[in-house]
Order: C-alpha cells, then structure tokens, then sequence
C-alpha cells in the first residue's frame, strides 16, 4: 500500500509539472524560479539525475540548484558522464558532495556500468556517510571480454565498510556487488532489504542480526555461492521472499538448506528450485504463503529421512490463511500426497492455484486438506484436458465452507469447464459467488452454466 501511494504521487507531481510549466510558458512568465529553493530542490528530487543536471541551462537561477538536491539517481551509462572518461565522473560526483557536505543525500539510486571503476567505492562510501536513508546500488556480474578472455570484475564489487555501521539506512538493495565480513554488522534504522546475486564473504546470519527492526528481506542468490547453508533469524522480519535464478542458469553449484525461524513472519514466498531442503520454525503468525517450487528433496521417494524434511515444511507453513501456489507445486504435492505427507491446513481460507489438465482429478484430494475454506481461485492450465474427468468427492470444505470460487483459464474446452463449475454448484452448500473469467467462459458456456442446478439457494454466477 505504501509504494502503491508514492507511485501515483509521483505522477501526480510530474503531472502537476508539466501543466504548471504549461500555464507558465503560456503566460510568458517564468514563474517557476520564483519558487522558494527548497520547492524547487523538492521538485528535481523526482527527476533522474541526469535530467536533473540539464536544468543548470534554463537560467542562473537554476545553475547550482540540482547540487542541493536530497536525491541521486544516477545511470553510468547516461550521456551526462563519457563512458570512458572517469576523471569526468569524479569531478562531477566530487562537485555534487562538496557542494553541500552538510546536507544528507537521503535517496541514492546508482545503476553502475559492467566495468571497476577505480576510486568509485570511496565516492560510495562518502555518499553513505551523508546519511542516505534509501541505497539501491546495481552492479553487474562477472564476464568473459571476448577479445581478451578475462574476467572483468564489476563497477562494485564489494560495498565500503561504512555501510555495516549506517546510522541512518532504512531501505538497501543490491544488485550483482559483492558484501566483505567486516567482523561486526550494525544497521539500527534498517527496514527492507534486497540483495539479488550478492556475493557472499558475510554469513547472512550476521547480517541480518545486526539489523534489529528489519521487516522485510529478498534474496536472489548467486549462482556461484558457496554457502551450503542460509540462515534466516530474526524476531522482527514480517515479509520474506526468495526469488529464482536469472539468466538461464539451471543449477548452481553447491546444494544449499534454508532454514527460516522467524515468529513474526507474516508473509513469505518462495521460488528457488536451487534451495534442496527448506526448514522451517516458529512461523505462528504466517499469513500468506507463495510456493514456485517442486521440493527436490524427494527425488527418492524411498528415503526416508528426505521425506521427512517436506513432512516438517509443510506442517511448519500449516497457520497460514492464505495460500498462492503454482502448477509445479500443485504437481508436486500431487505426488506427496500418495504417502499421506500433506497435514491439515486449518487456518487456511483463501486458496488460489494453478492445476495442469491432468491434475484436477487431485482437485478434490488436496481441498480436503484445507476444511475451513472460504475462497478458491482455480487457474486451470492451457493445456487439453481428459475427457473422462470425473469429480465425484466432496470435501468437507465444498460442502459447508466454500463462499466463493472464480474459474480462470485461457483455453476453449467447454466439456471440462461445465465439470468444474456443476461439481462446485452442485455440491457447495453455502456458495455464494462462482466468478467466471470471461477468458475462460464465453456467453454461450455462461448461459449454460447458469442453468445448472444449484445447491446454494442464494449462489449469483458472476461473468466477470
């Protein structure tokens, strides 16, 4: 909710700019240069840097006013600095914070090019040490140079040390750099983190209990990490997501555990097909759970002690209310729950998952694990369904709980889409609501559905 308000405020200002300078340039008035400095510093802060700067030739009143902005969002790769002229980047980098070293740069947004830059990091490090409250730094990987064959190391590889001992930092992100062990981590203020391919010298232990108010954490691992374990502890974190590989790449090199313990835990995602075993403790307050993956610990069915690690995972996700799970998920739950391994999720009231055309046989088998159910998001995949689709059981869930369902896919196949709406109507006796997509369901198989015989005397059939 909170990002959704500062982007539309965003374009609310760029909105309210283009049509004051409109009336502005109508009128034959510069109005806009007799605005306080601090209005104008204000209104540049939601420009990029480099549009920023461009300003300086609109009159004198403009030329140092981009220097006193509160924000930095720069791109290497503009045309503001030469791509290989880097005396011209550290002049103007040193003009920038020398300008106004007392003012704080609160937002600082650095898209670095595919090059080290020497000195960069310490003009980094001095932009940290102005109390930047929100540091987004994108790096990028390492790489082959075609005509030399080396490895050129990227424009950060490693972030400065000050950055463990940031007073002020709410909000980090960090793309494809690097993180040294300094010996000690404490980052008081620190609320959201995201590291996306970070390589590791520092235990993520000890990051994350250097920061005592963390709330949210996003991990995309490198696929040359080292670490054969990642471990999540913190009594503060509310919103945690793990996020796939990027790139094509298909595995990474060393099998790695995660192991999450993390009572406040509201919301958490997962979606790294690369993690081979995921533990879970003390998740009594998990909310919402994402699941992409298809648990590789159970490549051997027979193995008993593998078994018993998704038997653990899923009994430690049991609390939540509200689950998000893809078609890979549901296939390999399918698969588990021959050997009797899916608990009750007791809590759970709100379901929403995408079924392959051969595994909405299951449908029913895995809605009898969910006996308060209140609402269900079918996504029925593209793919042909089976003509002899037969959905005769009914859980406990259709038959006294189940308020609402919407039936979404993207196929015509009319047979098997009036299976799945009659076995719902014909058997829910509290349903409210069945919402067809319209994707899904044309005029002609809405019209046939709606005259279904209904076990619900109040249920309306929606054509979204």
């Amino acid at each position: 909710m909170l990002f959704a308000f500062f982007f539309f405020f965003d374009k609310f200002i760029c909105c309210l700019l283009m049509l004051l300078g409109f009336r502005f340039v109508m009128s034959g008035v510069d109005r806009i240069s007799e605005l306080p400095e601090s209005l104008l510093t204000q209104i540049l802060s939601y420009l990029p840097t480099n549009q920023s700067v461009q300003t300086t030739v609109l009159s004198k009143r403009w030329e140092n006013v981009w220097l006193s902005v509160p924000c930095l969002d720069f791109d290497l790769h503009s045309s503001v600095v030469p791509y290989h002229d880097n005396q011209v980047l550290f002049t103007f980098l040193d003009n920038l914070l020398n300008f106004s070293p007392e003012l704080s740069l609160l937002k600082v947004k650095v898209k670095c090019r595919d090059m080290m830059i020497d000195g960069f990091m310490e003009r980094l490090g001095t932009v940290i040490s102005r109390g930047t409250e929100h540091l987004d730094v994108e790096s990028s990987t390492d790489y082959i140079d075609d005509y030399t064959n080396s490895v050129t190391l990227p424009c950060v590889e490693f972030m400065p040390m000050n950055l463990y001992a940031s007073k002020k930092l709410v909000y980090l992100k960090l793309t494809s750099s690097g993180l040294r062990d300094p010996g000690f981590v404490y980052m008081p203020c620190l609320k959201f983190m995201h590291l996306e391919e970070v390589k590791w010298r520092v235990h993520l232990e000890k990051l994350i209990s250097g920061c005592p108010v963390l709330e949210e954490l996003t991990l995309l691992r490198d696929p040359e990490d080292e670490y054969k374990a990642l471990l999540v502890r913190t009594r503060s974190l509310k919103r945690f997501r793990v996020l796939p590989l990027r790139n094509g790449y298909v595995r990474s090199r060393v099998k790695c555990t995660l192991k999450i313990d993390a009572p406040g835990l509201e919301h958490m995602s997962l979606g790294d097909d690369q993690i081979c075993s995921i533990v879970v403790k003390n998740l009594t307050c998990l909310l919402v759970v994402e699941l992409d993956v298809k648990f590789r610990v159970l490549v051997n069915t027979w193995n008993v002690s593998k078994i018993n690690v998704i038997r653990d995972f899923l009994n430690g996700i049991s609390c939540a209310r509200h689950m998000i799970i893809s078609a890979k998920t549901v296939q390999a739950l399918a698969r588990y729950s021959q050997l009797g391994m899916i608990p009750k999720f007791n809590n759970l009231s709100r379901l929403q998952a995408v079924f392959r055309s051969k595994l909405v046989q299951f449908l029913p088998a895995f809605l009898e694990c969910c006996p308060n159910l209140k609402h269900l998001i079918l996504v029925l995949h593209p793919e042909e369904m089976e003509e002899e689709l037969e959905l005769t059981d009914v859980p406990q869930c259709v038959s006294t709980t189940l308020e609402c369902v919407e039936i979404q896919d993207k196929f015509e196949w009319e047979e098997g889409k009036m299976k799945v709406a009659s076995y719902f109507l014909e058997n829910s006796a509290v349903l409210e609501k069945l919402i067809l997509s319209p994707t899904a369901y044309n005029q002609n198989i809405y019209e046939k559905v709606n005259k279904l015989t209904k076990r619900s005397p109040v249920c309306q059939i929606i054509h979204e």
